[in-house]
Parts: C-alpha cells; structure tokens; sequence
C-alpha cells in the first residue's frame, strides 16, 4: 500500500467566467464551476478519501464538498492554501488591467516567480507558505499511506507541483492547472512523488 496524493484546482469561480482577478475574493463556483466539479467528482468516485485540505476560500470549499458528495470524510480548511494575492488587481477586469499597465507588465506580474502586483504575493510568496503547510499538516497523512485529497487554486497548486515534481523556475512559468481537472500522485518505493495522469 503507498499514499495517494489528489490535486485539484475548485471548478470555474463567477469571476473566473467574467475574467477578473479574484486573488483572495471569496467568490462562488459559477454554474460551469459546480458542472465541472460534477465531473471531478465522477472521475474520483473509486477514491475513499481519509481526509481533504482546502483553502479557506469557498470556491475550493465548495468544489471539494460537491466531490465528496455524501461521504463523511474530514475537511480541514486553511489560508495557507489560498489562491495567490493579486492586491490592488483585485476585482479588476484582466482586459482592463492589460490596457493600464500594458500587457508585458501584467504577464510578468502573472508569470514571474518574483514579481509582485501592487499590494499583492508574487508566486514566489505563495511557495513559501504553501510548502511549509504541506510539509507540517498534510505530509504526516501522507506518511500514513493515506488518500488524501487538496482542493486549492491555480497558483497555490503551481507551487505545490513545483516542490512535488522538483520542477525548475522556468517549467513552472509554463505550467497551468485547469479548473475541475484532478491530478493524482502515488508515492513510488524510493518515497518520490509520481504523476499518475
């Protein structure tokens, strides 16, 4: 038996559709959103999960609650795995926010490890608090040989793929996490990560 370790990025937020930054906005799945974690749902259900971590945002609560359905699985909740801070972007229209600051500048804001948008995280801070959270709370299940479940966003996952896969900085630039879509990992014998799908 070795532990099982299932990423996935909440379903499509109604911010998400109208494409503005969310960052640390408490906003609900939108109705694609609840659909794909339907459908998240359907590609786990041979999972029996030991327990599940989410953000403490509800998009994430509410993706990992449609998935779980009517098990009675324990679900612990934490800032620590927030979506990215975007600051003073926040419930910006990204188009807009392109037209006054240029796109070159919001692509480096999105996509630098370092660079952070006005009043906000930049991925890199992100890491640093994602990381130390997995390590502390969620590795310990893991160690167990637990079947654990994290529903999260699309940043703070980015830098949980990284440290899990050993990704350099510049795969994970290019790395994006589509909504609604889980990513299973085994622990292999040599106690490494693996990506199953």
């Amino acid at each position: 038996m070795s532990a099982t370790l299932v990423l996935l990025r909440h379903g499509q937020s109604e911010w998400n559709k109208k494409n503005i930054f969310t960052g640390w906005v408490d906003i609900n799945l939108s109705e694609e959103g609840q659909k794909e974690a339907q459908k998240a749902r359907d590609a786990l259900k041979d999972y029996n999960f030991d327990i599940v971590f989410t953000s403490d945002l509800k998009r994430a609560q509410e993706t990992a609650r449609i998935v779980l359905g009517e098990k009675n699985t324990q679900v612990i909740s934490n800032q620590a795995l927030n979506e990215r801070r975007y600051g003073q972007l926040e419930g910006k229209n990204k188009d807009e926010v392109r037209k006054e600051f240029g796109a070159e500048q919001v692509h480096i804001w999105r996509r630098s490890l370092h660079s952070r948008p006005p009043g906000g995280e930049s991925l890199a801070d992100t890491y640093e608090r994602v990381i130390p959270y997995f390590e502390n709370q969620i590795k310990p299940w893991l160690n167990k040989n637990s079947t654990v479940l994290i529903s999260a966003h699309g940043n703070s996952l980015r830098a949980l793929v990284k440290y899990l896969e050993n990704l350099s900085d510049e795969e994970l630039l290019s790395l994006e996490i589509p909504t609604g879509t889980p990513i299973i990992y085994k622990l292999d014998a040599q106690g490494r990560w693996c990506r199953k799908n």
